[in-house]
């Protein structure tokens, strides 16, 4: 997801704010893992009342084993980056997942950054003074060819206004 914040009052920067795109709400990622969790236990029951002593232990591991896959899940989708583009500098900042942002990763001046594009949108970097950075490589297609557009404006109408 691409979320475009004007950052400046007389128009010329933006930050651009990236996330992965989520399937799923937080209350629809609980109601699965209870879906999932109350089938297995289902499952368990019967094949403890069929004899087998070990179903609900397995179910137990199962349903530790699920939560855990999807409480990773979930806080994958909360990693984002961060692009600042005004006309003094262009800066890409990162975030893990935990919603601490990191330093800066990049910082340029606009009018040396170049904006590259590999693999018919595929790869989108950032380029200069011999530094790359690739952003938003955990969108889709049709969003990292809006990100690019995106760039390719901001930069054009940042290094104007140098």
């Amino acid at each position: 997801m691409i979320e475009v914040v004007p950052s400046f009052p007389i128009g010329h920067g933006a930050r651009l704010s990236l996330r992965p795109p989520r399937a799923l709400t937080a209350h629809q990622f609980r109601a699965l893992f209870a879906v999932l969790a109350g089938t297995m236990w289902l499952v368990a029951s019967a094949g403890w009342l069929a004899g087998n002593v070990f179903a609900p232990a397995f179910a137990l591991l199962h349903s530790a084993i699920v939560a855990a896959a999807l409480r990773w899940l979930w806080r994958s989708g909360e990693r984002g980056e961060s692009i600042t583009i005004d006309p003094q500098v262009v800066e890409v900042s990162r975030s893990n997942g935990n919603g601490v942002e990191t330093q800066a990763i990049f910082r340029a001046h606009p009018y040396w950054v170049r904006l590259l594009i590999e693999e018919e949108g595929e790869r989108i970097s950032l380029v200069s003074s011999g530094r790359r950075v690739e952003v938003g490589s955990f969108l889709g297609p049709a969003e990292r060819r809006e990100l690019a557009r995106q760039l390719q404006d901001l930069l054009a109408a940042a290094s104007r206004y140098r």
